[in-house]
């Protein structure tokens, strides 16, 4: 399960975007919907995540957060003998949303 305690605790104060931004980033990548987000390449890389924090709104349930997430993609070769298709990165970028529940600091990511 996913939770972001810190937040929770930096909402509504000038830090809650910087402690967000770095809760995300040290998410085990298999948290986030990277792979699913990848547009231009076939298989993400995690270990160059960067996130951005794009708005956040609230209920009386749940904190949602809007985060973009910046990271890099392999395009790679069919790996044939012979295959001239070097191994490359790729830039790529996905939106989620970050459901936090107020009261556990459990959360939901969703590619949005």
């Amino acid at each position: 399960m996913i939770h972001f305690p810190k937040a929770l605790a930096a909402w509504q104060t000038p830090a809650f975007k910087t402690v967000m931004k770095a809760e995300i980033e040290a998410l085990d990548a298999d948290h986030l919907p990277l792979q699913q987000g990848l547009t231009q390449s076939s298989h993400a890389k995690p270990e160059t995540l960067s996130a951005m924090i794009l708005g956040e709104d609230e209920t009386a349930v749940f904190l949602s957060v809007r985060a973009g997430l910046f990271y890099r993609g392999i395009i790679a070769g069919c790996s044939c003998a012979g295959d001239p298709t070097p191994i490359d990165e790729i830039n790529e970028y996905c939106e989620v949303l970050i459901e936090i529940d107020r009261k556990t600091a459990a959360a939901t990511i969703t590619l949005s």
